[in-house]
């Protein structure tokens, strides 16, 4: 079976772990961990990360910090990974729900801007949406697949209604607007470093601010609160949320071949859409010209999805479907969905992601062209 997105163990993560069990510092405390964060900062060129047990908590944290609160409301894409929506569901609040353009798979601004227009009304500086007189607390922008969305319009529709921002970048870790990094555009940025992310600690998570206070807020509540390094006083509700040591070791050996596997992702894209171009009704993600997308999980659109996934499985291709659309999942299935044509449905209906692992050869890469193509002339 080719697989779909490994993890690529090829530099020091052996050599940087070991020193961890040596050392026998592999919990929340320890020298990588501190390292990673002042690296991770360092590459996307802000002042301080702070390291979360997984891209799910990084959310969470961030949208507390920002004060999203019990009954509020958060308006989000309506497709991602749930874990998005999971994290505004922690803290007691609500998605609302926005199609996706049906050509960049990302947040439709058009839909957004027109839900903020004509659904809610301005009160005492806050917003807040006509039907439940709920508040707007925050806007949660997912760059779907490494791909962002027009951040500039974005930024002036949040500008506009006073309204904070936070770009899940899981899976766009290396990706850029105009030259900028994602995740540094808005008021604070998450990531993820699952297993089938383009850089893996197994599990883990970081978060960036532009405030100095949100960032020590984030540190704060991501280490349970503790005010003293001594003595176990704790001056409110905080989270065992730090990613440990030994997982910290592998995110550096990680990041240092992170530049590598962004140009293997590049390439697999670029070789997958010259090959697949005009075969049966396949269709790309399209990609503005002033983003550069990290090409995280390469995926292809077609009206003959459902029998092409089942054949590519059966065939030793592993292949995947796209996310269930947050609309249709039986927890967010009465939360507004602001959509005019149901792109989300659409999409989900033809998406399918193919093998894209920075490790995968290019024998293999051929492998699967192969068996795409014989599946449609057949």
């Amino acid at each position: 079976m080719i697989p779909l997105s490994l993890p690529n163990i090829s530099g020091n993560e052996l050599k940087y772990v070991k020193e961890c069990l040596e050392t026998g510092w592999i919990s929340t405390a320890g020298s990588y961990v501190d390292r990673f964060e002042k690296e991770f900062a360092t590459y996307l060129g802000v002042n301080q990360a702070v390291s979360t047990m997984n891209g799910t908590s990084a959310l969470h944290l961030a949208l507390k910090v920002l004060g999203v609160s019990f009954d509020d409301l958060v308006v989000m894409p309506n497709i991602t990974f749930v874990a998005s929506a999971n994290a505004i569901s922690y803290l007691g609040a609500e998605p609302v729900l926005i199609d996706i353009d049906q050509n960049s798979w990302q947040m439709d601004l058009e839909l957004l801007e027109s839900y903020l227009e004509n659904n809610c009304i301005s009160r005492d500086g806050k917003l807040f949406d006509k039907k439940s007189s709920r508040k707007i607390a925050a806007i949660m922008i997912v760059h779907v697949q490494g791909n962002i969305c027009d951040m500039s319009k974005l930024k002036k529709i949040t500008e506009k209604y006073r309204i904070p921002l936070v770009e899940d970048a899981a899976e766009a870790l290396g990706s850029k607007y105009n030259g900028q990094n994602a995740g540094t555009i808005a008021d604070i940025g998450c990531y993820s470093f699952n297993g089938n992310k383009i850089i893996s600690t197994g599990g883990g998570g970081m978060v960036v601010a532009k405030e100095q206070q949100l960032i020590d807020k984030l540190k704060h509540l991501s280490t349970t609160a503790k005010t003293d390094p001594l003595r176990y006083y704790h001056d409110e509700v905080g989270y065992n949320y730090r990613l440990v040591n030994i997982l910290s070791a592998i995110g550096v050996a990680q990041l240092e071949q992170l530049q590598s596997f962004i140009a293997r992702k590049i390439e697999i894209s670029k070789f997958y859409r010259q090959s697949l171009d005009n075969v049966g009704d396949i269709n790309f993600q399209h990609i503005s010209n002033n983003v550069i997308s990290n090409e995280w999980l390469f995926t292809i659109t077609t009206s003959k999805m459902e029998p092409l996934l089942k054949y590519l499985n059966e065939n030793e291709v592993m292949s995947r479907p796209f996310w269930v659309p947050m609309n249709q999942l039986p927890m967010y299935k009465n939360c507004a969905y602001i959509s005019n044509i149901d792109a989300s449905k659409k999409v989900h209906s033809k998406a399918l992601s193919i093998p894209c692992s920075t490790g995968i050869h290019n024998d293999e890469l051929d492998e699967v062209v192969l068996k795409i193509k014989t599946f449609f002339n057949n």
